[in-house]
């Protein structure tokens, strides 16, 4: 079966179109600056060649169609007819607290991802954009979401819960979702497999560090807690996110800069973290460069970053009451050796130790556990896409579904 993945952002729409028979991506792009007053950036890979091109492209509907042709036409064409698709499959970060899997698209599912974008306002609306849009150039084909969030449904109240009025807590819903749940459960599979174990016998950390980062702990293959929360916002210091803060602090911050709520969200996501603390960037490797020349500012950003990510690490050995296997995965945790380094530091006492050399330079998926080490230490590069894939095949199967109609979307969505 072929399954195109669609991941839609606020101005972006990255796919892959994947033989799920071999899990071969056999073409692949993304059309970046959707809406702009500039033109679009469009790249597109397949048969081994790769085409960059810019183009006016409005809004979503345009970007699919960009996708369509380019699927269909051209030197990167792959497929005769949008029949020999057999499923679109998209990722939705935030499903609430009623998706705790993938699931077919139809009215009533599109009305709760509607309904759940007063969480994810970032990110909801976009995804709707992109399901309208697939909806409008294949009709005939059934579409699946798949949620950030669905992975962590397995966390107790005890681990969900705010310490808020219990009854704001109902009528708001209110409480901590997490997100990165497909990169998670993906690169916990890979880990289990890598250690040679069945996942139900398992306490593992899954470390997705990114520009967005999260950490999670599993245990038996289940989310036993996770760093973000009501939003991606909380948790680890991040590229331009401030992680963690006082609640009392963010109020004392809107009375004296004068703020109001969309500002403090925009000050809170974008200006903050790695960014607003070194005030150079939200890139580790313009950070690192600057400490190497001695920049003081970048150096407290790096240490407060790895500082946040061993906190974590030892509260959830806490947790589960021990630990037999860790991942670090995404732009940094996959590619930082020096990042990596410096967060296994002083861990030995829970039995986390690399080895240097396997360390150093690594790139790839590897196993970095120093030899005598009681827990076992990875690097696996995680594969959303390719996990959406999976969750789509599985969730059709499962639960096989109608095409979505055109009463099934409104226009407004996208």
């Amino acid at each position: 079966m072929l399954v195109l993945v669609i991941n839609s952002g606020s101005s972006s729409l990255k796919f892959q179109l994947l033989n799920m028979e071999t899990e071969e991506v056999i073409s692949k792009g993304v059309v970046e600056r959707i809406g702009s007053r500039q033109k679009a950036e469009i790249t597109l890979q397949a048969k081994g060649l790769k085409v960059k091109e810019e183009q006016e492209i409005p809004n979503h509907r345009v970007a699919v169609a960009r996708v369509v042709d380019g699927l269909l036409t051209g030197d990167l064409s792959v497929l005769n007819s949008l029949e020999e698709i057999g499923v679109v499959g998209h990722r939705v970060v935030q499903g609430g607290t009623t998706f705790d899997h993938a699931i077919c698209l139809d009215k009533d599912v599109i009305s709760k991802i509607r309904q759940y974008s007063s969480i994810a306002p970032l990110h909801n609306p976009p995804a709707l954009a992109g399901i309208v849009a697939c909806q409008a150039h294949m009709p005939g084909i059934p579409q699946v979401a798949v949620f950030d969030t669905a992975f962590h449904h397995t966390m107790s109240q005890e681990h969900y819960m705010y310490a808020i009025d219990y009854e704001d807590y109902k009528k708001y819903g209110v409480r901590r979702y997490g997100a990165h749940g497909t990169s998670h459960k993906f690169v916990a599979g890979e880990l289990a497999k890598a250690m040679g174990k069945d996942i139900r016998d398992l306490k593992l950390i899954t470390c997705h560090l990114g520009n967005g980062a999260s950490i999670t702990a599993i245990e038996g293959g289940k989310v036993v807690t996770t760093s973000m929360g009501f939003t991606p916002l909380e948790g680890l210091m991040m590229g331009t996110r401030s992680g963690d803060i006082d609640a009392a602090a963010v109020l004392y911050l809107m009375d004296n800069k004068n703020m109001d709520t969309v500002q403090t969200d925009d000050y809170l996501n974008k200006q903050c973290g790695l960014l607003g603390v070194s005030g150079i960037s939200n890139d580790f490797r313009d950070i690192e460069a600057a400490m190497d020349e001695g920049n003081k500012r970048a150096q407290l950003a790096y240490d407060m970053f790895v500082l946040k990510v061993r906190e974590y690490i030892g509260r959830y050995v806490a947790l589960m009451n021990g630990i037999d296997g860790i991942v670090f995965t995404a732009g940094i945790g996959e590619n930082d050796d020096r990042v990596r380094k410096s967060i296994c530091e002083n861990l030995d006492y829970l039995g986390i130790e690399i080895d240097e050399e396997k360390n150093a330079g690594c790139r790839e998926r590897r196993e970095l556990t120093k030899d005598g080490a009681r827990v076992r230490t990875f690097v696996i590069p995680t594969n959303e896409e390719l996990a959406i894939a999976r969750e789509t095949v599985e969730s059709l199967i499962k639960y096989p579904c109608d095409c979505l109609s055109k009463d099934d979307v409104q226009e407004d969505d996208f």
